[in-house]
This record gives C-alpha cells, structure tokens and sequence, in this order.
C-alpha cells in the first residue's frame, strides 16, 4: 500500500544505471525510526521491472569495469574511504535515526568502513594467479583471477553501513558490478553508499540500490543467470531458504548467517576483565549481533562471584535515546523483538534460571538483562534472542566449558579469558567457531582478516583477499613451448 504524501518527509528512491530510478508502479513505505517509532522518510520500493534494470545496468557497466585499470579502480576506491571520513557524522545521523544505533556504534560502522575502503583499494592492484610446475615438457602453467561479473549483496539491518560495505568494496576491487538490495528497516544508509560512490566517480551502473519490502523478489537476483554470486548477512532460517534457491539455480553464494557464540571464563581469569568483556561483548548494538557472546560460560569456581559481579556491571549499563552520546544501550530494530526476547526469559524461569537484573521493556527498548542458570531444554539455551540478553552457564571444570561451547548448531565466533596459555590454545583449536578470541570476548572483527562461521553460522568468508578469492573466477592457462608430443 503506497504511504500518503507527506510533504514534510523526503522521498527516496532507487538508484540505478547511475541516478535515481522512479516509476509509477513503485509503491512508497515510511521508513521508521525504531526509538521514536515516527517516520523519517519515504522511499520508492524497487519492482520486478527495476531489479531486471538494475541487473541490465550492472551488467553492462562492468563489461568497462572490469577492464579498468588496477590504478583506476584503487583511485576511486581511496577517493570513497575520503568521502566518508568526511562525512561520518552525517553517515552517523542517518545510522541513529535509521536503526537505532547508539552514537558509539554509528561511528564505529564509519571508521570500519573507512578501513575496508582503503584495503579494499589495494587488494584491487593484489588480485593475481600463481605459477606452477607442469608435469609435461615444454609448457608453462599459470593461473589468472578474473572477476565474476554481477555480484548481489543481501544487505542486514543491523550494521547496515558495516556490513554491506564489507560486501561492495572487494567486488568492486576485483573488478565487479553490485546489485544492493539493503533490508527493509534500513535502505537510508544503502542509498548512502550511491552518493559516496558517485561523489568518488564510480561510472554510472557499477553500483545499484534496489530497496524493497517485498522479499519475493530477492528471488529474481538467483533465478536471473546474469548474477554471479549472491552475498547474504542475515538469519539462519532465511540462509537455509537462499542456499535451497542457490542450489537450484547453481548460484554462488556466501551465508554469513546467526551466532549463538560463547565466551569461555575460567577460574583463573582476572574477575574484573571478565565482567566488563562480557558485557561488552552482549550488549554492544543492543545484541543485535551475530558475533554477540549471548553465551557466558564460567568455571565453577568463581561461578556465583561472576554472577554476582556480571549483575552489578550490568545495571550500570545506560539504555534510551540512541542520540544520546552516553547511551549504551537503545532501541531494537522492531518492537516485537522484545516480546519474543521476554518469552525467552519466561520459558527459562519456568524451568529453572534465575533473571538476576533486567527483563522489562521501555517501548522498542528492553533493558540489559541476565539469567543465570540456563541449562540444555530451555528456549534461551538454543536460540538466538538477537537483544541485550545474556545467558550465564555453570561448567564443572575446563573439560565441561569447552563441551558447552560446542553445544549449539552455529559456530561463528568465540572468546576465552584465561590465564592459562596451554588451555588458550587448546580451546582455539578444539572450539567449532569460525573465530577465535583468547583473553577477549567473541565480539570482534578486522576488515583485512577472514570472518565467516561453521555449522548454522553459514559458510565462505568475508573481508579483504577472503571476498576477493569468492568474488573472481580462477582460471587455469598453459603455454606450449613449441610442439607438444602427442601420442598420435
């Protein structure tokens, strides 16, 4: 249903082939701000018709694009990273009011992606092949990295600056043409991505935004043969449906999908450090993170210490207004969040835990809480709540923690604080996690290391030469020196 005309809100629209894109069919949807529940903006919802000529555009673009040179490509690329250095409180504002991010975070979002601009530009002179000994006389054997040609990118709606961008930059270094379709609660700070780019010279149709709300036709960009590869960050249950549609069109993919991620604090661990990385490492971004340690599992020993400690932190922790520079923690992204977060926590009282501080909501805000106790049986214990709940698990000794750890169906980052070097290692080793954080908490992410996950936590992996290798076609070429002796 298209939104009554409100002359006081800006319209948006898509972007494609290089300048906005606006039909009569496109229906129009208010673009909500989570804290104020009011709307911000209006934005034209791409239809079938715009993602076909958003794939034409990208298509035919990159046919130029990817025969730039390395130079011309990493210009552009430093020239981005610039851009949003200097506009990152404008970027910041829109994170704020788009998706509710505190202020904290919002700049965060800005520095990372300043950084994955810049390596992004110089992995665009690294893309290369190898040499190799042939096994026959006289011939020469190499391989040579092309680019794939469309990429689209399946963007979230909790780092929507972050995490998109970890997806354009080395598909554009590697010489390919994107295809954003931004989530439904954030297309603002996609759109974003149009002006720095443009600003930055991008030519006209490497870069495209195709908002929508109707996620049927996230369908067209695996069922149209023009797309190469399909990047999605998201839930495990939506991945598990994009891997199904991957396989019947024979699509690339990468699914960086949910976590249920522990931190590890054995009895040796400074109490103090512990408290405030775990903390840390729940409630940053309200927990609307897949790397989250949702999962905090201590050693028997300082079991009921940390319990203690972890509570009295916690309530320390300031939620509300997002704008507000001291807030921690502030709004999540939909209401019903916090309905779904508090069935958990009823579930788990209901079968044994304990809720040692928090478990009320203030409108679209729940408030940091904890439960202690959980134990294998209670919903908590399995599931993503995706907010600022945390779960404190008693293990035995050392041995119990780490079959604790493994005890979950994702596998997407970890943490350990410990004193102890042999066990640190051991658990870096032994931990079925993507990811491994010693004497940190799981909550981390480098846009020149690999990030990616096992089991539910989906597979490939993302940032820097890791999206480079997913996003180009290796090819094997050899060299006959003079002529080859064949059998007849």
């Amino acid at each position: 249903m298209n939104a009554p005309h409100d002359p006081q809100l800006q319209t948006y629209a898509p972007y494609i082939g290089g300048r906005t894109w606006e039909s009569a069919d496109q229906p129009v949807t208010p673009v909500i701000n989570p804290y104020t529940r009011k709307p911000i903006a209006l934005v034209r919802q791409a239809t079938a018709a715009d993602i076909d000529a958003a794939i034409t555009a990208a298509q035919e673009a990159q046919k130029a694009w990817g025969k730039t040179l390395a130079s011309e490509r990493e210009a552009i690329l430093c020239r981005a990273a610039d851009i949003v250095e200097k506009r990152r409180m404008e970027i910041a504002k829109v994170l704020i009011e788009e998706g509710g991010n505190v202020f904290g975070k919002a700049m965060f979002e800005c520095d990372y992606m300043i950084s994955t601009f810049r390596i992004a530009a110089g992995q665009a002179r690294d893309v290369r092949g190898e040499t190799m000994p042939a096994d026959a006389p006289g011939r020469i054997s190499m391989t040579v990295r092309q680019p794939l040609g469309v990429v689209a990118g399946i963007g979230p709606f909790n780092a929507p600056f972050l995490l998109t961008g970890k997806k354009l930059a080395p598909a554009l270094a590697a010489g390919n043409a994107f295809v954003l379709k931004p989530s439904p609660y954030t297309p603002l700070a996609a759109l974003k991505f149009a002006e720095i780019l443009e600003e930055a010279g991008l030519p006209p149709g490497v870069f495209n935004v195709i908002p929508t709300t109707n996620e049927a036709l996230g369908d067209k960009l695996f069922a149209d043969p023009r797309v190469k590869l399909v990047t999605f960050t998201g839930s495990a249950r939506t991945g598990r449906i994009l891997a199904e549609l991957a396989g019947r069109y024979m699509k690339r993919i990468v699914l960086e999908l949910g976590g249920k991620s522990p931190i590890v604090i054995l009895a040796d661990a400074d109490l103090d450090y512990a408290v405030r990385a775990a903390a840390f490492g729940i409630f940053f971004n309200q927990g609307q993170v897949c790397m989250a340690n949702s999962r905090i599992i201590v050693e028997a020993p300082i079991y009921e210490r940390f319990c203690a400690a972890f509570a009295a932190k916690v309530r320390t922790v300031p939620y509300g207004d997002p704008a507000n520079p001291g807030t921690a923690v502030g709004p999540l992204i939909n209401p019903a969040q916090c309905d779904f977060i508090r069935g958990h926590i009823d579930d788990a009282l209901a079968k044994g835990a304990r809720l040692l501080t928090g478990g009320e909501r203030h409108g679209a805000i729940f408030e940091p809480s904890v439960l202690a106790g959980v134990r294998p049986g209670m919903e908590v214990y399995n599931e993503e709540s995706f907010g600022p709940l945390a779960s404190v698990l008693e293990a035995r000794d050392y041995e119990h923690a780490v079959e604790l750890a493994n005890d979950t169906s994702y596998g997407l980052s970890s943490g350990i604080v410990t004193n102890d070097l042999q066990k640190a290692f051991d658990f870096a080793l032994r931990v079925e996690a993507g990811a491994v954080h010693i004497n940190d908490n799981s909550f981390d992410d480098d846009p020149n290391a690999p990030f990616g996950g096992q089991k539910d936590s989906g597979y490939g992996r993302e940032n820097g030469r890791y999206s480079v290798a997913d996003m180009t076609e290796l090819k094997w070429i050899t060299v006959q020196l003079g002529q080859r002796q064949l059998p007849f």
